[in-house]
């Protein structure tokens, strides 16, 4: 059964966020969204490999580069 869910901690609030899963976008994905607890902007990176289990965790958006 494939994933339409993933979740990741929230590096400022330690809450864990479940966001949709689309994995006709690829293997490697990154996007900016906000904590929906604490509306901090976080880039969030999924990675799923070729058995279809996906990855996700968050950095600060003011971190990365």
């Amino acid at each position: 059964m494939m994933q339409t869910e993933i979740n990741y901690i929230c590096n400022a609030c330690g809450e864990d966020i479940v966001i949709p899963l689309d994995p006709s976008q690829g293997s490697e994905q990154q996007f900016v969204e906000d904590c929906p607890v604490c509306c901090r902007p976080h880039v969030i990176h999924i990675e799923i490999d070729p058995h279809g289990e996906a990855t996700a965790w968050a950095e600060p958006e003011q971190d990365y580069d």
